[in-house]
């Protein structure tokens, strides 16, 4: 913070009169390593390898520019007894990710075997998972699968597009119920790519409802981000047990499916 004779200054080329007082406040250096923080957290599994949490919409998975705390790896060193240490400092224990507004299932290792052997599972695409998704729009066909490759928007970074020189990125999808305007659909994705379903489904000309990057600004009236990670299956890396998951549908997604009239079988 800058103060010029005691006042705020807030644009950074201002230059101050002869004798003005300047006083320049140097906040307090953050700790470098990821901390432990109180943050309330679902834990639907646990036990000396691995952890399946469920990440609420609007939290980031790990630290990161603009986002130093309050993340998932804040919670998940306050309330795990241990993580895997492979994802280095600030992503220990992150297997795989969710976007920030984007709810539901993550796999979390304990341990750095745990870990190696999780990712090996993604990158051979045993690890099943299914999201909820609300769509704008209704189809014609009743499930379908998208073969498109994703890159960076080579206009915007902070976007991903089809482009014919990006990664593989394969999505199964199957509508589950109808409403007014919007479709509710079973994704599953083959691959995981930054923003794979939220392109895909644009792609579609379904954008997910509720998406301020790759959505229609005047299109169906939502809570929040409509895209859930609902089910997980993965093989334990120890024991060897085919394991599945379901997290609850979040009060605010069922909020936004009952406002535009679909049913979902949960409710």
């Amino acid at each position: 913070m800058c103060t010029v004779s005691g006042k705020a200054e807030k644009k950074a080329g201002a230059k101050p009169r002869a004798g003005a007082e300047v006083v320049l406040t140097v906040p307090a250096p953050k700790a470098a390593i990821p901390q432990p923080e109180n943050i309330p957290l679902e834990i639907l599994y646990e036990d000396n390898d691995l952890a399946v949490v469920v990440k609420p919409c609007g939290m980031v998975v790990h630290p990161a520019a603009g986002n130093e705390d309050g993340t998932l790896v804040n919670a998940l060193l306050y309330h795990l007894d241990s993580l895997g240490g492979i994802g280095g400092e600030k992503r220990p224990g992150i297997v795989h990710r969710l976007d920030k507004d984007t709810s539901g299932l993550l796999l979390v290792a304990k341990n750095d075997a745990a870990q190696l052997d999780l990712s090996r599972q993604l990158q051979e695409r045993t690890v099943e998972k299914h999201y909820l998704a609300l769509v704008e729009g209704t189809f014609r066909e009743k499930s379908g699968f998208v073969d498109q490759p994703i890159a960076r928007d080579k206009n915007d970074r902070k976007k991903m597009a089809i482009h014919p020189d990006g990664r593989p990125s394969q999505t199964e999808w199957t509508v589950l119920a109808e409403g007014r305007g919007c479709s509710l659909m079973d994704v599953h994705i083959l691959t995981g790519r930054t923003h794979q379903i939220r392109v895909h489904m644009r792609h579609l000309g379904h954008p997910v409802c509720g998406d301020p990057i790759y959505g229609h600004p005047k299109g169906v009236k939502v809570p929040r981000l409509m895209l859930h990670a609902h089910t997980l299956t993965f093989t334990h890396p120890v024991t060897g047990q085919r394991m599945t998951f379901t997290a609850p549908v979040p009060e605010e997604f069922r909020k936004g499916l009952k406002g535009n009239g679909v049913a979902f079988g949960e409710e």
